[in-house]
């Protein structure tokens, strides 16, 4: 069973700020680029232990992502590469709304709502699917640097989740969870 390792980025302004990020490309704080070097320095230790092995590093292109990432392979050496399917879900009317809004919470839970010009989360789940479909079939073991959003997609491909277990998932800034191909 193949691994694949996934980081969220780390702390962005409207983190702090309580505000939705969604596809808004929202910089790391100062917090953020420490968290992302403690990331990329854990790593490091748990490749040269042979605790983990990574080939490379896929990133969503989005700044708070990507300078995570770019933080990981620095220290790492690992190459690192954006790809557009992992930008963050675009929450449209959301995006700059507070993170723990009643409405939005509950608004996460309709799979086909595209939030007034944002993207359903059907179409989300088919760009990552695709993506964790391709990254599966080579020989290669990946890092992926991305969103909130986006690992609660990835934890779907790999377990099953109901509507509310889905909308209510979320990993910490700079957590690195390790899923398993079958």
């Amino acid at each position: 069973m193949k691994p694949i390792y996934f980081s969220r980025h780390g702390e962005t302004f409207w983190n702090v700020a309580n505000k939705i990020c969604g596809a808004t490309d929202i910089g790391l704080t100062p917090k953020g680029h420490e968290q992302a070097i403690l990331l990329g320095n854990m790593i490091k230790e748990k490749l040269d232990a042979g605790e983990i092995h990574i080939d490379e590093i896929v990133a969503s292109p989005l700044s708070r992502a990507f300078d995570t990432a770019k933080h990981v392979a620095d220290i790492t050496g690992l190459p690192v590469r954006a790809d557009e399917r992992l930008r963050e879900q675009n929450f449209g009317k959301y995006e700059g709304t507070p993170r723990n809004g009643e409405v939005f919470r509950l608004e996460k839970r309709k799979f086909i709502c595209s939030y007034e010009g944002g993207e359903t989360m059907l179409r989300l789940a088919q760009r990552i699917y695709n993506l964790l479909d391709e990254l599966s079939k080579d020989d290669k073991i990946y890092l992926i640097v991305a969103h909130n959003g986006i690992v609660r997609c990835v934890n779907s491909y790999f377990f099953d989740m109901t509507n509310e277990e889905y909308g209510d998932y979320g990993i910490k800034n700079c957590e690195l969870k390790e899923y398993r191909f079958l």
